[in-house]
């Protein structure tokens, strides 16, 4: 990995679940054991990586400088309340903040967007996400129903964007300015994302990258998919 102080690395981590399966359930790759994810978080210490918050993500995005050399934001999708219960307490373990997008429409609810895919598992509710907010966690958007945008047409997709950024900023208190696509859908009308008021936007693939120097698309960001056999040290060595 280059030395040079001029080039500013950003690794963006896309994780969905951590620990088991609730009763029921089955292990799918979504699922990260909180052993497995300990131990990536104290690699990327070791490598000389530092965790970085939405907010400084945000300034990051217009001051590039203010990152630090090698950056790292830990990112949750669909808003599982393993996140507060074995997430978080390893997340305090580091200092390490984090961002969780949710669809509004499933708060205090489950994932039933999945059904036929994935374990049922329950979602994070109002209660849960302040909890959260309070311990370093960013609440973001992950639309409202969880569809993919790319499927609907314009005005639904502007509804699902702005639906749940009113929802969460009325209900956190704050203002809602990430995205996370549903299903990492790239094909997503960045115009759309931009006019609802988001200032930046993460996809979720196999092939995610490590954004190196200044970002350049925010509305495409990449991340690198988390499962329990991702190897980390591929994914931040590549160039």
């Amino acid at each position: 990995m280059s030395n040079d102080k001029n080039i500013r690395s950003l690794a963006i981590l896309g994780y969905h679940k951590i620990g088991p399966p609730s009763p029921g359930g089955w292990e799918s790759w979504y699922y990260v054991p909180a052993a497995t994810f300990l131990s990536q978080l104290r690699w990327l210490c070791d490598q000389g990586w530092q965790f970085i918050s939405a907010a400084a993500l945000l300034r990051g995005l217009d001051e590039p400088a203010s990152l630090p050399e090698r950056a790292a934001l830990v990112t949750f999708d669909d808003g599982y309340r393993s996140t507060l219960t074995v997430a978080l307490p390893c997340l305090r373990q580091f200092d390490c903040p984090a961002a969780l997008f949710l669809p509004t429409d499933f708060i205090g609810g489950s994932n039933t967007f999945d059904q036929g895919m994935e374990p049922t598992e329950p979602i994070c509710n109002w209660d849960d996400l302040r909890v959260l907010e309070r311990n370093g966690v960013s609440v973001q958007s992950h639309t409202a129903s969880h569809r993919w945008l790319s499927q609907l047409d314009v005005a639904t997709q502007t509804d699902e964007l702005r639906r749940s950024k009113a929802v969460l900023e009325a209900g956190l208190n704050k203002r809602i300015e990430l995205l996370s696509y549903p299903y990492g859908d790239a094909a997503t009308d960045i115009a759309a994302v931009r006019r609802a008021g988001y200032r930046a936007a993460f996809l979720f693939s196999g092939d995610g990258r490590v954004n190196r120097g200044p970002v350049t698309d925010m509305y495409r960001m990449p991340r690198i998919a988390m499962g329990p056999d991702t190897d980390l040290k591929a994914f931040l060595e590549q160039r």
